[in-house]
């Protein structure tokens, strides 16, 4: 992007992104205000930034950190199927990105075309077929089921084949003559050149995963094997709104996506820009 002189372009460019973020970010701060607020006064007054500030309270996240045992359980679980998910995916897919991209094979385009019609279908389509295929595999109700439709992510393989278009092929070539195997040259030499691209998806994937609700909801029974979302889900009922807990728990789920943003927001920026401009 060119950049601009002109003082007062700047300056109205700045105010208007700044107006973007306080409005994007008001939801989140809603959310935090409400999460410290007891449930009688978010029935009476809703979610709202008007409340008496006196009435602001840490026992929501007392609650949690102290009494609600079940609610780690759901956090535990969260994060475990997330990084499991996270590597089988970066691990498979860049595999599968790799290959079409680099290597000239018979079906290669058809399969390439099969990746991009499986992009556009919803999940919502997909979820039946894959729900039969877990009941004849006899996994429904185990984790198993709601990491295997996810090892292998149509987004993640787009995305991967589009980052190897660039990659230097004098240094696969070098490395024949040396000697080195095809897996070798993937994961000595490719890999790590990838790393960009295994950033910004390592963010993606571990975010879809982590908030996935429907899909666990669908194969699990079992109240101890929830995930976050439908663990946070089961506290609205007809019997009882814990919206107070509700909300804290919701502010305690952003805190890994945060922390894992942070720790990888240079790559996933450069991941982005670099991998949105090959091919």
């Amino acid at each position: 992007m060119k950049q601009t002189n002109n003082p007062l372009l700047t300056w109205l460019l700045t105010i208007g992104f700044v107006a973007v973020a306080i409005v994007a970010l008001f939801p989140l701060w809603n959310l935090i205000l409400a999460s410290f607020r007891p449930s009688t006064d978010l029935m009476r007054n809703g979610i709202s930034l008007i409340f008496d500030p006196n009435t602001l309270t840490l026992d929501n996240f007392i609650y949690i950190f102290t009494e609600a045992g079940i609610y780690w359980r759901w956090f535990g679980n969260s994060v475990w199927i997330s990084m499991i998910i996270v590597v089988l995916s970066l691990l498979f897919s860049s595999m599968v990105g790799y290959a079409l991209a680099v290597y000239d094979f018979k079906g290669k385009n058809f399969f390439f075309l099969l990746v991009l019609i499986i992009l556009m279908i919803p999940f919502e389509i997909l979820m039946l077929p894959l729900f039969q295929l877990m009941i004849d595999l006899r996994l429904v109700n185990t984790y198993t089921a709601v990491i295997i439709p996810a090892i292998v992510a149509p987004i993640a393989v787009f995305f991967f084949r589009q980052y190897a278009l660039g990659l230097p092929r004098e240094l696969m070539d070098a490395a024949r003559v040396d000697g080195s195997t095809e897996y070798g040259i993937f994961f000595k030499i490719m890999l790590p050149l990838m790393g960009p691209s295994l950033a910004a998806m390592a963010i993606l994937q571990g975010l879809n995963s982590w908030n996935n609700f429907l899909w666990p909801l669908v194969v699990l029974r079992s109240n101890d094997m929830f995930t976050l979302p439908i663990g946070l889900a089961t506290l609205l009922t007809p019997y009882g709104n814990n919206y107070d807990i509700l909300l804290a728990g919701s502010v305690m789920t952003i805190v890994p996506i945060v922390i894992l943003f942070i720790l990888f927001q240079r790559y996933f920026v450069a991941g982005l820009t670099v991998g949105g401009v090959k091919g």
